[in-house]
């Protein structure tokens, strides 16, 4: 189909009240598993990766994959950085193409929070780009080197924060986190609910990897329309990895590519198909 915007996923999905999955990217063998799995299942997708991954993942190689494999998939498919962490980033992101951009400023007061927003805001208009960003504190980080701790995002400052800064997703903490939870986490969804009925943009959930999915289908019913999923990928690719090697077979780059492409294509898949199932009371 097409690369395309991210705003436009995401009503597609508010008009059908499912979730669009949101999946992080570190390779050419990620990228591949995630397009087959959304055109098997011909359904759009996000691809995304995070400035704390691009020591590992650099955005002068990654970037340009990313777009033309979006260019390329039989579905449409949205190409957004997340988490970046300065207004560089975001700019080299949108000149290599990508459709939407996150400017992470959620652990800076609220007025900066607004003040660095908005100043996303312009530049990304600039390119008819999308626009995503945090309030509150979503625990962890993409790559687990810190944690900021978890504030719940107050639905009166998301009412405000929305309609001052003019973006078009807001990603809300509700005691959600980055990265292996050694248990599910219990989500805030009274708050989930305040904020869906005082916000007129799409919501987006981070640290998806973890969450039950009856809980994501309950978050994705109160208005939760993007879903992050990063190290549930990575595990599975690395679990594909680690069966082929202690295979006895003699081993070689070319099933190695296969297995990664696999492990990504497997998670991938299985979100969807959580994502668009409606959330019925147990």
């Amino acid at each position: 189909m097409a690369l395309v915007k991210m705003k436009d996923l995401l009503e597609r999905a508010a008009k059908n009240n499912i979730g669009c999955g949101a999946f992080s990217v570190g390779n050419m063998e990620m990228v591949k598993g995630a397009i087959r799995a959304a055109e098997e299942l011909n359904t759009p997708i996000i691809l995304q990766i995070a400035e704390v991954r691009l020591g590992h993942s650099p955005l002068h190689l990654m970037g340009p994959m990313m777009v033309q494999a979006a260019k390329e998939a039989k579905v449409d498919v949205a190409v957004h950085l997340d988490h970046g962490l300065t207004i560089e980033t975001v700019k080299k992101a949108l000149d290599l193409g990508f459709t939407s951009v996150m400017l992470d400023a959620s652990t800076l007061p609220f007025e900066e929070n607004i003040a660095n927003t908005k100043k996303v805001v312009e530049l990304a208009a600039q390119y008819g780009a999308t626009v995503e960003a945090e309030l509150g504190l979503v625990g962890g980080s993409e790559d687990g080197s810190c944690d900021h701790g978890i504030r719940c995002t107050d639905p009166d400052d998301a009412k405000i924060f929305t309609e001052q800064t003019g973006i078009d997703a807001l990603a809300v903490a509700i005691g959600n986190a980055h990265g292996n939870y050694p248990v599910a986490p219990t989500l805030a969804f009274g708050v989930l609910e305040q904020i869906y009925n005082k916000v007129e943009i799409p919501l987006v959930l981070h640290g998806g990897s973890g969450i039950t999915d009856k809980d994501f289908q309950k978050a994705i019913s109160l208005g939760i329309r993007k879903v992050n999923i990063a190290t549930a990928s990575f595990n599975s690719l690395t679990k594909k990895v680690e069966a082929y090697i202690a295979s006895t077979e003699k081993h070689n780059y070319f099933d190695l590519n296969v297995a990664m492409v696999e492990g990504t294509y497997e998670n991938v898949k299985r979100h969807i198909q959580v994502f668009h199932t409606p959330y019925t009371e147990e």
